[in-house]
């Protein structure tokens, strides 16, 4: 019950924010036609992809996968039971897949926001932001080659109960790569920006606000 609370808290909070942000970009521009692709992929993409995963791991936090303790007696398991922790497997697939859209998803906002940022006025900072934009894009296409293809084979073993590869019920190899592209992309993307807020000719109170908003990176690393 506590879990179903924060969670539709936490949508409540981004939803708020993401209808701010929709309706303030709406009338910079004059028209909802004239928003830019990262107002459409938050506005659209972004929130359909979190709002599956809140579904869906509220759904997970009531049910059992095949995440199993040491020495379960796996013999006591009857066919509703196993059935029941297949179907929990399954929904642990579909809330990791979901939790990978929407940071990546993120990502590609804030790459195309640098992208418009340096586009005209910092050539080196704008090649520094394509590079990192193919690091994320390959970074995303090596982990799900990795977690659908490699860590766990056959691919319903993910699923299976009980399930005879330990990186099908628990993947933690996959975490770990997830982590390593995830936690390294957002640093350089820190990185990035941070110098380029600080060397620009803003006045002083804009420029601190400017490098204390995207500094909030760093909460998220």
């Amino acid at each position: 019950m506590r879990f179903a609370i924060e969670s539709w808290i936490w949508y409540t909070v981004v939803l708020g924010v993401l209808s701010a942000r929709l309706i303030s970009r709406t009338i910079l521009f004059g028209s909802v036609k004239r928003l830019q692709y990262d107002d459409w992929i938050m506005g659209i993409f972004i929130l359909a992809s979190y709002t599956v995963l809140i579904v869906m791991a509220n759904i997970e936090a009531r049910s059992h996968s095949n995440l199993l303790p040491p020495n379960y007696p796996i013999y006591e398991l009857t066919p509703a039971e196993k059935s029941r922790r297949e179907y929990g497997s399954k929904i642990v697939i579909v809330v990791e897949q979901m939790q990978i859209a929407v940071i990546w998803s993120c990502k590609a906002c804030l790459l195309i926001l640098y992208h418009r940022l340096t586009r005209m006025v910092a050539t080196k900072e704008n090649v520094a932001i394509k590079l990192l934009a193919v690091y994320v894009a390959l970074g995303f296409v090596v982990m799900e080659i990795l977690y659908f293809g490699v860590w766990c084979q056959p691919f319903h073993d993910y699923w299976a109960v009980p399930t005879p590869n330990s990186q099908c019920a628990a993947p933690t190899d996959h975490r770990i790569t997830n982590a390593v592209f995830n936690i390294s992309s957002d640093i350089i993307m820190l990185c990035i920006a941070l110098p380029m807020f600080i060397r620009s000719q803003l006045p002083l109170k804009r420029k601190l606000i400017l490098c204390c908003i995207f500094s909030l990176g760093i909460f998220v690393v």
